[in-house]
């Protein structure tokens, strides 16, 4: 992917590292989100969707023709025990087989849950797969937040925040597992790719609360090199400690909104990361450069 105009250390307005398209669970196609990202003052973003590289060439059109900086990344599936880990990836090479190995495996798994978790709820409720595929669009994979749009449309969910508290909830019937490495294999597929990993969220309250220390530390020793601490999920008290944690071993600090559109009420530049944590980035990645306009 093209780097635009030389090596830049200094950027115009705030970043947000952490949006997502259409390309997975995000209502609108890339060049949109980019648009709304420009709209709301951000003028460093990445594009992040989930274990997909399909929107870059489309994102990295639209940071040129708006005048904004592109980090080109991902948010990679993965997990410690039962908790689901999402492993923001930046600045990767795209075609490295084994993490696009990896990459296809887990997408073709979430299909296959997706399409269990339909024929459990068409038990009990009218939702049929077709009903699901009318909220997909392209080549997106079809995933939790599609059926949570399906039970919208059908009238048997307020909202997807609604889908995902009631029929949705893994204390439902209809659940299904899902596959996803752990999370100190796609920390190393990353960092072998000559990309950036940074853990995304991971202070939220509940069932997916933070990893133990010892994880970090592991993961830290694998590769890992910064947490997104700035997100509306993580808990005051969870800040506190990654912050600590960032401090002691000189990770980079990231915050973002996690932008889907439509489909969750977070706004673009809600949290931000700083110039210099960017900077860090950029000097990090290995695998593909970044795109300025």
């Amino acid at each position: 992917m093209d780097g635009g105009a030389g090596e830049r250390r200094r950027f115009d307005g705030p970043g947000d590292l952490h949006l997502h398209s259409l390309c997975s669970d995000g209502t609108e196609p890339p060049e949109q989100v980019v648009a709304a990202a420009h709209r709301h003052g951000v003028r460093t973003l990445s594009l992040t969707d989930h274990d997909t590289t399909a929107g870059w060439a489309e994102a990295a059109a639209a940071a040129v023709a708006l005048g904004v900086t592109l980090i080109p990344g991902m948010e990679l599936s993965a997990r410690h025990e039962w908790r689901s880990v999402h492993l923001l990836a930046y600045l990767f090479d795209p075609e490295d087989a084994a993490l696009r190995a990896e990459m296809d495996r887990i997408r073709s798994a979430r299909l296959g849950r997706a399409e269990r978790i339909v024929a459990n709820i068409s038990r009990d409720y009218d939702l049929t797969w077709d009903d699901v595929l009318a909220q997909t669009s392209g080549d997106a994979t079809v995933g939790r937040p599609h059926i949570a749009d399906a039970l919208v449309a059908r009238g048997l969910a307020a909202d997807r925040t609604a889908a995902f508290a009631g029929i949705l909830h893994p204390r439902e019937p209809y659940y299904e597992p899902h596959y996803a490495p752990e999370a100190e294999r796609a920390v190393e597929l990353v960092a072998a790719a000559g990309g950036v990993p940074v853990v995304a969220h991971p202070a939220t309250a509940g069932r997916d609360r933070m990893m133990p220390p010892a994880v970090f530390e592991r993961l830290i020793e694998r590769g890992l090199r910064g947490v997104e601490i700035g997100h509306r999920e993580n808990t005051a008290e969870g800040r506190r400690v990654l912050a600590e944690m960032a401090r002691r071993h000189d990770l980079i600090v990231t915050g973002s909104s996690d932008y889907h559109g439509l489909g969750k009420p977070n706004v673009p530049g809600e949290n931000t990361t700083t110039d210099d944590m960017i900077a860090r980035i950029i000097e990090a990645g290995r695998g593909s450069a970044p795109v300025y306009p």
